[in-house]
């Protein structure tokens, strides 16, 4: 009997302590609560913002909070503490400091994917081309945590970003460098186009200028590699930033180039591009950086009133709109999230990137008339008027490409 006894005290004992050992559910479960309410605040959109929160140890419970934003850190332990309970939170600010001195990066290639994890099989989120600045903000599995100049936030392969310190990147920023302007090209080896290719070129990409003659610039690229590109296939980067602000003939000009690109989800380039990739890039390569997404882009610029009610009236839009404006459409009219961009050319015509890079009409009987994009127009924005306000930035005002004090 006394054995008995004892073993179910034993039983006891174990059970007790395991119970203290385990985390109360309640407690965990308003921790959730509260961390919900902060990156609602801090981190809205985790496109632009970084928040995670993960479990480190249950005795004491323990907390790892990683945040782009360190006010999020500050207001959630506040809040724990009001409450009184029994959470540690160990913070961790990005960039990581595992990174050291180089937070700042340049992209390498022709053209970077970005995804929104770090794995090859992650979805693909956005492009970057060569000569991209781009903040580093960590690295994880041979890849890097990276924002663009649109503020976007994912994922990149380590070999297609060459990193810098500060002064490395203030230095780049100040150096002579070219554009690319052909759609597509290449970059030799020697100063002949019957060379080898060092790398494939798209529009848009940025090198540095080395030295000129023979109708051939040196170039260098992020990693140092050095190649030739014709005279005839780049301008001065400085002249090109700096030129007046882009009219909607200069804009719809770009966008006709494209013409028949074929569509690829988060791309950004001659090489595939999706709706808002399509229409970031008809302004890029006119100086002006937009926000990557359509809900995002459907944010910005001017409002443009097109409608009769809660609907788009066409014969309303014909008389509003003017080309260079981004037409805005939701294939679920019930919650009207944005999920589709164009360019309004004019006469009811807009041009578009779906299945492939295409010019269409929202009026009934035209020969390319899109039944469907007319059906779900939900908004329209002119960013042509709204250069220099917050997101429709010059890119010689953007502190990513221009070296600004303070910044």
């Amino acid at each position: 009997m006394n054995k008995f006894f004892s073993f179910l005290g034993l039983i006891l004992f174990f059970s007790n302590n395991c119970d203290a050992a385990q985390p109360d559910s309640s407690v965990i479960r308003r921790l959730n609560e509260l961390s919900a309410m902060v990156q609602k605040k801090y981190a809205p959109d985790k496109r632009v913002e970084f928040y995670q929160l993960k479990q480190q140890n249950s005795s004491p419970l323990t907390f790892k909070l990683e945040s782009s934003r360190p006010e999020s850190a500050t207001e959630l332990k506040s809040l724990l503490s009001a409450e009184n309970l029994p959470v540690q939170i160990n913070e961790e600010f990005l960039p990581s400091k595992d990174l050291g001195e180089k937070i700042y990066g340049i992209a390498n290639l022709s053209v970077i994917n970005t995804r929104y994890g770090p794995d090859h099989a992650a979805e693909m989120a956005t492009q970057a081309g060569l000569g991209t600045p781009l903040k580093v903000l960590k690295k994880e599995r041979g890849h890097y945590f990276v924002r663009t100049p649109d503020n976007y936030l994912s994922w990149t392969e380590s070999a297609g970003v060459t990193l810098l310190t500060k002064t490395e990147f203030e230095n780049w920023q100040t150096a002579e460098k070219l554009i690319y302007t052909d759609l597509y090209g290449q970059a030799y080896s020697e100063a002949s186009e019957t060379s080898l290719p060092i790398s494939d070129l798209v529009a848009g990409n940025i090198m540095q200028l080395i030295s000129e003659s023979n109708g051939f610039y040196k170039i260098s690229f992020p990693d140092k590699r050095m190649a030739y590109i014709s005279v005839k296939k780049a301008r001065l980067f400085d002249q090109w930033k700096d030129l007046p602000d882009p009219g909607a003939e200069e804009i719809l000009r770009t966008a006709r180039n494209f013409l028949g690109i074929p569509y690829l989800w988060g791309g950004t380039s001659v090489k595939g591009m999706d709706c808002s990739g399509f229409t970031k890039t008809s302004y890029f390569l006119n100086g002006i950086v937009l926000p990557r997404d359509a809900s995002q882009q459907a944010l910005v610029g001017e409002k443009l009133d097109i409608h009769a009610g809660d609907t788009v009236d066409i014969a309303k839009s014909l008389k509003t709109l003017k080309a260079g404006d981004l037409l805005f459409f939701a294939a679920n009219k019930q919650t009207r999230r944005v999920t589709h961009t164009a360019i309004y050319i004019g006469n009811g015509e807009f041009i578009q990137a779906a299945g492939l890079v295409r010019i269409n009409s929202m009026i009934k009987g035209a020969n390319n008339y899109d039944d469907f994009q007319s059906r779900t127009m939900v908004g329209a924005r002119r960013m042509l008027t709204a250069i220099g306000e917050p997101e429709v930035t010059r890119v010689n005002k953007h502190p990513y490409y221009q070296r600004i004090i303070n910044q």
